[in-house]
């Protein structure tokens, strides 16, 4: 079977960006129309929410991992079905996922920018009067078409933790190192050019921590109240993005909303179905192969197991993809093995390999049921700017979140086309330039 390939995205140019754009005019109008929304990355020159001084090319990374840490954090509650304490940072960063696209809420609209997360369900969104939220939050009452939601509703047995104030269904939950309070409410909400009438989401009414998306989150995974679910009739369990590659300075890719359009000629891998974890996209990774050799890797370490929550899933919320302590110690020592045997291995934040000395990377391939992904070396290093320092864009999970899962990260992701196609149960990946 013939290997896909992972073309390269080094993250040196992330910390030049804020520079370089000064003097460019992007375009960064909405470019959503049919079915397909922009995609955005959070460090984008059109997003908000990107960083207001320019980071340091080690800042940049220790930023991510420490994003990641709380990511893993929240993936591993997913898993244990159970809140964790939060990881302390030590510094106050926004942890929410990369990805940001547009929606717009409401009669007449109000436009705000939702986190991507595909390991999530339920939409949320800060209202008005928010404690906690940032500025920009939806205002209900300038909107004809919402309404909340009651204690009788259905939907209101499908939230976590749902109580009674009045009349109105509330719910809490965590998420990252962060813990919202939100009335369960209805509007239309539209995607591009599609409007979907009386949309159940979360209205925020008050929030702590740092992990939240700052204008909030547009859930894909397969419960009850995600996009999917609630658009059936719509877009047939269907979707796809490109995540674009951080040496764009626009940034710019994609989410293609429906069946129409998507690639025909794509490799799939069976989706694996976890009735106890729905919301997250889980996969039969068997094996990984680091150059030629395929590595000795305990196989419960791969293992699906619905109980324990265990596997390999895809998630656009990772930046670097993690494996299980003990699969990953294997790959990473191949890995070392076949570039310099000799070379000094130094550290960085949570990245064990790096060197210092210019360096030949082998491959590493994931070995999937019914396809092979193999991403090539510019695609699992990333190069300080001045080209001092290369590290192995991997990791272990961290010491203390007790996880099960390995999670195929969005670097691992830019520039192709991730399909999810929930009805035939598969997940594709095709080659594509998204930016």
């Amino acid at each position: 079977m013939k290997p896909l390939l992972f073309s390269a995205t080094p993250l040196a140019l992330l910390l030049i960006i804020t520079t370089i754009v000064q003097g460019l005019n992007l375009n960064c109008q909405n470019q959503d129309k049919g079915s397909t929304l922009q995609v955005l990355h959070v460090y984008s020159p059109c997003s908000p929410f990107r960083p207001s001084k320019p980071l340091s090319w080690e800042e940049s990374v220790l930023q991510m991992q420490a994003k990641d840490q709380a990511r893993l954090q929240f993936l591993s509650s997913l898993v244990a079905r159970k809140s964790v304490v939060p990881i302390a940072s030590g510094r106050q960063i926004i942890q929410s996922p990369t990805y940001i696209v547009r929606a717009k809420i409401g009669t007449p609209v109000q436009t705000l920018l939702l986190a991507l997360d595909t390991s999530n369900d339920a939409a949320w969104i800060p209202c008005a009067g928010c404690v906690g939220c940032s500025s920009a939050a939806f205002a209900p009452i300038k909107s004809t078409s919402f309404k909340s939601l009651g204690c009788q509703a259905p939907q209101c047995r499908q939230v976590p933790n749902p109580t009674c104030t009045g009349t109105t269904c509330s719910f809490n939950l965590t998420y990252g190192g962060s813990s919202i309070a939100a009335d369960l409410s209805q509007d239309t909400i539209t995607l591009a050019n599609d409007a979907v009438p009386a949309y159940t989401f979360g209205c925020i009414k008050k929030a702590t921590g740092s992990s939240l998306p700052p204008q909030g989150l547009l859930g894909l995974g397969r419960g009850p109240l995600s996009l999917l679910s609630q658009t059936q009739n719509l877009y047939q369990s269907t979707f796809s993005y490109c995540l674009p590659s951080f040496k764009s300075l626009n940034f710019s890719g994609s989410l293609r909303l429906g069946p129409i359009g998507q690639p025909i000629r794509i490799k799939y891998t069976p989706l694996l179905k976890n009735p106890r974890r729905s919301s997250l996209y889980y996969v039969n990774l068997f094996a990984i192969r680091v150059g030629r050799k395929v590595v000795d890797i305990p196989p419960a370490d791969l293992a699906f197991n619905p109980t324990t929550g265990a596997g390999t899933i895809f998630d656009s919320g990772t930046v670097f993809t993690r494996l299980v302590a003990s699969a990953y110690t294997a790959v990473r020592d191949e890995f070392r093995k076949r570039v310099k045997p000799n070379a000094a291995i130094t550290t960085l934040g949570g990245f064990d390999t790096c060197y210092s000395v210019p360096i030949t990377a082998p491959t590493v391939t994931f070995m999937f049921t019914g396809m092979n992904v193999t991403l090539p070396p510019d695609n699992l290093l990333i190069h300080s700017t001045a080209g001092s320092i290369t590290c192995l864009a991997m990791a272990a999970a961290p010491d203390n979140v007790n996880s099960v899962l390995n999670v195929i990260a969005n670097m691992q992701q830019q520039n192709h086309r991730i399909l999810y196609d929930v009805p035939n149960s598969r997940l594709g990946v095709a080659r594509e330039p998204c930016t």
